[in-house]
């Protein structure tokens, strides 16, 4: 399953995560978006998304592994992909009505948001 990773980038980067090439995807501690952290499996598709005055969809990476040993949290180890061709804005997701009943419209505090397929090929510019 696809998922959407928000983070400040002023904190932590799709820059910052190209140079590590790998980091730990860690303090979560939203209930909601910590159990959709515990659902990731490795190799899911992740999309990377920058939070504060950018709000869009930057680029992409994928799930290495899941330590879902501490219920109150999960460490989460991430794989840096590709910037996308084309970032995609949340006015856009907004816009587009594959988003309308998404958490990341519903739920716009949740960092860690599961995406459809067809959201997912959305943000990575497929029709």
């Amino acid at each position: 399953m696809p998922y959407l990773l928000k983070t400040e980038p002023g904190t932590y980067s799709f820059a910052d995560l190209q140079r590590d090439k790998q980091t730990i995807w860690d303090g979560v501690t939203n209930p909601a978006a910590v159990k959709n952290l515990r659902e990731m499996k490795a190799g899911d598709q992740l999309i990377i998304y920058h939070t504060g005055d950018e709000k869009r969809a930057v680029g992409t990476a994928s799930v290495i592994s899941v330590d879902a040993g501490d219920p109150k949290k999960s460490l989460v180890k991430i794989e840096s992909g590709k910037a996308l061709a084309s970032a995609k804005t949340l006015a856009e997701m907004k816009a587009d009505t594959r988003f309308k009943d998404s958490p990341l419209i519903r739920q716009s505090r949740l960092s860690v948001v599961p995406l459809t397929d067809t959201q997912h090929k959305f943000l990575l510019g497929s029709k």
